[in-house]
C-alpha cells in the first residue's frame, strides 16, 4: 500500500513539459485528487462520523460509477493521502485540468452532502468547502445555489 501511495504522491506533481499523459493513471489521479477533496470536508469536521463517510462513499460510487468496493478502496487511499498533503493546490490543479463547469459544480454538491451528512454544518467545514471552491474557480453564485440544491429541508428546482 505504501508503494503505491507513494507512486501516485509522485504521480500528482506535475510532469515536465511535453511529456504526455499516462491514460488510466491520469483517470486515476483524478479520481484521488477527487477524493482527497471530500475526504478534506469529512476531515474538518470536528467529530468524525460514519454518515459523512458514507456521503463519500456515495459520491465516489455516483461520480466515478466505483463498485463498493472500489469506492472503499479509493477513500482509504485518500485519507492516507489528505492526511499526507501539505496543501490543496496538486489536487485541485489535476481537477481544474480535466472537469468543465458543470462536473465542478456536482462535485461541490457532493461535498456539501458530505458536509451535512451529520446533520451539523460546522464553520470549519463551510470554510473549507468555500476555500477548495476558490480553488476550484467555482463562481460564488454557483457555489452557494450548488448548497442550495443539496440543502437539508430545502425544495429542489
Amino acid at each position: 500500500m505504501l508503494k503505491t501511495l507513494q507512486g501516485l504522491l509522485a504521480a500528482l506533481r506535475p510532469a515536465p513539459a511535453g511529456v504526455p499523459g499516462g491514460g488510466d493513471d491520469d483517470e486515476h489521479l483524478l479520481q484521488l485528487a477527487t477524493a482527497v477533496m471530500l475526504v478534506e470536508v469529512m476531515r474538518s469536521d470536528a467529530t468524525l462520523h460514519d454518515s459523512e463517510r458514507q456521503a463519500v462513499l456515495a459520491a465516489l460510487r455516483d461520480k466515478f460509477q466505483l463498485t463498493a468496493d472500489e469506492a472503499g478502496v479509493l477513500a482509504e487511499l485518500a485519507e492516507t493521502t489528505a492526511h499526507a498533503a501539505t496543501d490543496l493546490y496538486a489536487f485541485t490543479s489535476r481537477i481544474n485540468e480535466r472537469f468543465d463547469m458543470a462536473q465542478k459544480l456536482r462535485m461541490i454538491e457532493h461535498m456539501w452532502r458530505v458536509a451535512y451528512a451529520d446533520g451539523h454544518l460546522g464553520a470549519h467545514e463551510r470554510h473549507v468547502m468555500w476555500r477548495i471552491a476558490d480553488l476550484l474557480h467555482v463562481p460564488r453564485g454557483a457555489y452557494h445555489h450548488a448548497r442550495l440544491r443539496v440543502q437539508p429541508g430545502a425544495v429542489p428546482d
